[in-house]
């Protein structure tokens, strides 16, 4: 068993479990900032960031130790959401230390992303570092390692030209509907969801020529917000 402080990641994504499963698991911004102060208050827990975006929930923390903290984020994450720990465990992930880096690094860049290159990540992982600290969650070595990843998502993109295209899961799921549909302005479309992938498709589909663009979502109030930032 490792002791010490020591850096661990506990998630799930896309590569790892179901869709219907990770919306069960995702922090929306009230429930984030919620569960930012409730591990801030562990004496386990030094510093931990929470990413939660459409296709990955991971908690980065600096644990007093290695295997307790793994535990412990692990636990926390269905304790939150009322979800049994035996119906999770086949999803889980952790890593510790270099591995974790790596990991963040990796996910930055988008180059752990659904689709490679997609240009959204990067901010996503930007504002969960920045409310993590707006809520002085973090301290000198996830502030550090989270720069860092800032620097290295930089560099991957300048030298290897992999967002050249702005590549976005939203953008492939509409290039692949213009490949089938050929002429999308005599179609109408239906949207599920009002997420920021949703969001990002609508304006996609209009720019493409799409004049009727129908949005299901499970309440109204959240379809109508998106209505309306359509112009709808």
């Amino acid at each position: 068993m490792t002791s010490g402080p020591n850096l661990v990641l506990v998630g799930v994504n896309h590569k790892t479990t179901p869709v219907e499963i990770r919306e069960k698991l995702a922090f929306n911004q009230a429930k984030l900032e919620a569960s930012l102060e409730e591990l801030v208050s562990s004496p386990e827990i030094i510093e931990n960031i929470i990413l939660s975006t459409c296709n990955r929930v991971e908690i980065y923390a600096r644990v007093e130790n290695t295997d307790r903290g793994i535990q412990l984020l692990q636990d926390f994450i269905c304790d939150y959401h009322s979800i049994s720990r035996g119906n999770l465990d086949q999803y889980f992930y952790s890593f510790c230390d270099n591995q974790a880096v790596e990991h963040l690094f990796r996910v930055s860049s988008s180059l752990d992303s659904m689709v490679l290159g997609e240009a959204q990540i990067l901010g996503q992982v930007k504002d969960a570092y920045s409310t993590a600290r707006s809520f002085s969650s973090t301290g000198m070595v996830l502030n550090q390692l989270f720069e860092k990843a800032f620097n290295v998502a930089k560099k991957v993109r300048e030298e290897t030209g992999i967002s050249e295209r702005g590549v976005s899961i939203s953008s492939a799921a509409v290039e692949l509907a213009k490949k089938i549909f050929e002429d999308l302005e005599n179609h109408s479309v239906m949207l599920v969801g009002t997420g920021e992938m949703a969001e990002l498709a609508a304006k996609h589909l209009i720019s493409y020529g799409v004049k009727t663009v129908y949005v299901a979502s499970r309440t109204y109030e959240r379809a109508a917000a998106l209505a309306q930032t359509l112009n709808g």
